[in-house]
């Protein structure tokens, strides 16, 4: 049911997979905000434990929840079966482990309204199962600040700002032609970059709205084995991806995109298996050929750390038998 209120209709797309023992909390926070011209989306991406039934029980208690059941696909899949249901002319998203402040979204309505941006997004902090705060991740702005498309580009670049979609209540029209890859890890940052040079910039608000759950086994956040060379090969991808629009668009961003692109190639060698590290293995060759072509460039980079640097050196001389030695330091550090 979409308001007939002056006030933006607002689509909060979750989606749930094998998460009985959140979902309540997650949705309740959803539902109790201050902010009540919302619709609530539970996409049900095949779970097998009972949680789509739960949806269903969830629906049945507010009016504005309605509830999808699809085969399993991952978490972009899902988002992008809300967004093709959803309503709203604002699009809204939260995992299910997550649970937001009561206050958020109407937050991030007034700073859409006063500062006239397609984006908002407000702070996040990171919880473990006890309820300790883990360190943040990304610093909120200790007062509201309107960054320009570049400007927030250039914080990503430095790993410095905050990609998540879950932090960010975005206008309907920036997803016209555009919907979260499929099957790769790293999505948010893929689509946000992809939309940055439509959005006009992005207003950021002060404190924290949304609260990151993380608990052993999270389906939604786990990085077992199996997935590190995925994640890291996929971060090698965005940072491709990123350098051609910072040539096309955004060409003072040509060192901090730079910085990135040797930062996230580190990142893939320092976790590769070293069994990968052959030439069958075509990225892990691209790493290494990118690193030693951009050696110097990377040396006088004042966007690199001290460690980073030292990394650069080590992988550039000796890749294979850098990573043997960071795993066996990394193995006796955690026996």
């Amino acid at each position: 049911m979409v308001s007939n209120t002056k006030q933006p209709f607002i689509s909060v797309i979750i989606p749930v997979y094998n998460i009985m023992e959140y979902l309540p909390r997650c949705v309740d926070s959803v539902c109790r905000q201050t902010y009540e011209n919302l619709e609530v989306l539970l996409v049900d991406d095949g779970s097998t434990d009972g949680t789509g039934a739960l949806c269903e029980e969830l629906a049945k208690k507010d009016e504005r929840i309605r509830v999808f059941h699809k085969e399993n696909g991952g978490s972009s899949s899902a988002r992008n079966l809300g967004i093709a249901h959803a309503k709203g002319s604002f699009f809204g998203f939260v995992d299910s482990d997550d649970y937001i402040e009561p206050d958020m979204y109407e937050r991030l309505v007034q700073a859409i309204s006063e500062k006239d941006c397609l984006i908002a997004q407000v702070g996040r902090d990171e919880l473990d199962e006890n309820g300790k705060k883990l360190p943040d991740v990304c610093n909120p702005p200790k007062e509201m600040y309107v960054y320009s498309a570049e400007e927030f580009l250039r914080e990503l670049l430095l790993h410095k700002g905050d990609c998540s979609f879950c932090t960010k209540l975005v206008c309907r029209s920036l997803f016209a032609g555009q919907r979260f890859p499929e099957g790769v890890l790293n999505e948010d940052f893929h689509l946000l970059v992809q939309m940055l040079r439509a959005s006009g910039g992005i207003v950021s608000l002060p404190g924290y709205g949304y609260h990151v759950f993380y608990r052993v086994g999270s389906n939604t956040r786990k990085a077992d084995k199996e997935d590190f060379p995925r994640v890291y090969a996929d971060c090698v991808d965005n940072a491709d991806m990123v350098s051609k629009i910072v040539e096309e668009s955004y060409p003072g961003l040509k060192k901090e995109a730079l910085r990135f692109g040797i930062f996230q190639r580190l990142e893939y060698l320092l976790h590769i298996p070293v069994s990968r590290m052959n030439r069958q293995n075509g990225q892990y060759g691209q790493c290494v050929s990118f690193l030693r072509k951009h050696f110097w460039g990377g040396m006088i980079s004042p966007y690199l750390s001290a460690k980073n640097k030292r990394n650069l050196i080590a992988f550039v001389i000796a890749p294979k038998g850098s990573r043997q030695l960071h795993g066996k330091y990394f193995a006796r550090r955690f026996l």
